[in-house]
């Protein structure tokens, strides 16, 4: 069996190390260490114009439609440089999630969006009591005549600061698997993101869902 490098695997890989030594700099990286935002627009501009944004987004929502294992290459190489900005809560908390949980519409409206770098999406997941299995999922979303209602706090919410929509799983009833994922707008009304002081600073959020 062979294990190593396909040739377009190590195009990509190549291609990745050429970008971020002239885009991710050492200086770069500190910079970004002190800055609000954690990242720039015009680096993130870029790496969307290399197709990473859509790497493993399906070529009919826009993506280039690669596999997991090309992904892989991709991210070792953004930990090597370290590179900063909302790309794994984007791609793989999100835009993962909606390719495989999300609705034929959801799919066509914010898969190409996310490969175009248009907006940030990302996912709440974690409950202040830090369970992640679906009995220890607290946040509640309610039937309502127009739709759901949605009460709850998520933490460690990876890059909220940045999202323009957050991926909240909560409950809909009371047995296990009564669990659903609702596409929240950041700016909603009854929505408050706060940053939390972590060790490595790396920008997770509570966010404070209050009906929603």
């Amino acid at each position: 069996m062979e294990l190593g490098l396909n040739e377009a695997q190590q195009m990509l890989k190549n291609s990745a190390q050429e970008f971020l030594e002239t885009e991710c700099t050492v200086d770069y990286v500190r910079a970004m260490e002190t800055d609000e935002n954690g990242y720039t627009q015009e680096v993130w501009q870029k790496v969307a114009e290399q197709g990473w944004l859509g790497l493993i987004i399906p070529e009919e929502y826009g993506g280039v439609g690669l596999e997991y294992q090309d992904l892989t290459i991709l991210l070792e190489e953004m930990g090597r440089y370290m590179l900063p900005g909302p790309y794994f809560s984007t791609v793989v908390l999100g835009g993962m999630t909606i390719n495989d949980a999300g609705t034929e519409e959801q799919k066509k409206q914010l898969l190409p969006r996310i490969s175009e770098g248009q907006i940030n999406i990302t996912l709440g997941l974690t409950e202040p009591s830090g369970r992640i299995d679906p009995l220890g999922i607290e946040t509640t979303a309610t039937k309502t005549s127009e739709g759901y209602e949605i009460n709850g706090t998520k933490l460690f919410v990876l890059n909220g600061h940045v999202s323009d929509y957050i991926l909240v799983v909560a409950r809909t009833g009371d047995q296990e698997t009564d669990i659903s994922i609702f596409n929240v707008p950041m700016d909603a009304d009854g929505v408050t993101q706060t940053l939390l002081k972590t060790i490595a600073s790396d920008r997770q959020s509570e966010v404070i869902l209050d009906n929603v």
